[in-house]
């Protein structure tokens, strides 16, 4: 036996709307091997045999889907496909009547499978009522067995803990209900709005004209890229007087710079005569300072350095002190 046969055994089943159904305790299977149902172990309602294409593993669960949900969703698919084609034939024979011999007959088998499917969807319908009608006589039963388990709180005959274990536990089941009544409804709404007036169009064939008009937007966008195209090559011929332009200007400004440059180099030997003049005057009051004289010279050279020097040593002073 294969893995996906095992796996059902041993797992609790719920329904798709969460209420808890019972145990998997075997498979049967067919000469085949082929699955044929599940059994479940629903305690005092014994042993329930479910059909496995309505049987779903997720998880550490087996979800069990309604029959008529599975109906309903087949139902919406094949209707959804047979108004379309309906609608398309439709058109067809719209927008060429020479087509109409040759969309009856196929129209004719398409309204016969329509028809089909309107039976199923009156069977489909008659098992909602009937759901609905199982629906409110458990919700009946919940009820009692709430006001039942309040009247006995009141009375003292259960704890607290117990009656708030019974509302839980009830509480879900009408949330499990409720959820079964919308999706029900949901159903109902969308088996009425699907007929042949809701369904989308088919897309329109393209006309001769259309095509004539396509190719020729397409030509003009093609000669206007051309044209593009050319103006851009105009473009880059005009671009080098621009840039001679801006060549001449460079070497205009150049023509002007070696004059600034030699003005600077002037003015920098000029600094460079002053300098050597006050080195010679220095020289000058040294070698005519008398020779026994040791202070004034310290006091004239002194004098005489620059301020550089000076900062220098105020910053020795500072350091030293």
């Amino acid at each position: 036996m294969s893995e996906l046969k095992l796996e059902f055994v041993g797992k609790q089943v719920k329904d798709m709307y969460g209420t808890l159904m019972g145990t998997v305790i075997g498979i049967l299977t067919d000469t085949d091997g082929s699955i044929e149902s599940v059994s479940v172990d629903c305690g005092d309602s014994g042993l329930k045999p479910l059909p496995y294409e309505q049987l779903l593993v997720q998880g550490n669960y087996v979800i069990f889907i309604p029959r008529w949900r599975l109906d309903a969703q087949k139902l919406f698919r094949q209707k959804n496909l047979t108004l379309k084609r309906i609608k398309a034939l439709q058109q067809l024979v719209e927008e060429d009547d020479s087509m109409k011999d040759d969309a009856e007959i196929v129209y004719s088998k398409y309204e016969k499978k329509l028809k089909d499917l309107e039976d199923k969807e009156k069977s489909i319908k008659q098992k909602l009522i009937e759901r609905i009608t199982e629906l409110d006589k458990l919700t009946k039963d919940i009820k009692s067995i709430l006001f039942d388990s309040k009247l006995q709180y009141k009375s003292h005959e259960i704890t607290e803990e117990t009656y708030l274990q019974v509302t839980q536990y009830t509480k879900e089941l009408m949330d499990h209900i409720n959820l079964e009544r919308e999706e029900i409804s949901n159903i109902k709404i969308r088996l009425e709005e699907q007929n042949l007036e809701n369904t989308l169009p088919p897309p329109t064939l393209p006309q001769k004209n259309e095509i004539e008009k396509k190719k020729s937007d397409e030509l003009l966008t093609e000669n206007t890229m051309d044209n593009n195209t050319n103006l851009d090559k105009n473009v880059d011929s005009v671009n080098p007087e621009s840039s001679t332009t801006t060549q001449t200007i460079e070497n205009i400004s150049y023509s002007v710079n070696p004059e600034s440059s030699t003005t600077t180099q002037t003015i920098e030997n000029n600094q460079d005569t002053n300098l050597d003049t006050n080195k010679e005057i220095e020289q000058y009051k040294e070698s005519s300072t008398p020779s026994n004289s040791n202070t004034k010279p310290n006091k004239e050279k002194s004098y005489y350095s620059s301020d550089n020097e000076n900062e220098t040593n105020w910053l020795d002073q500072v350091i030293n002190s």
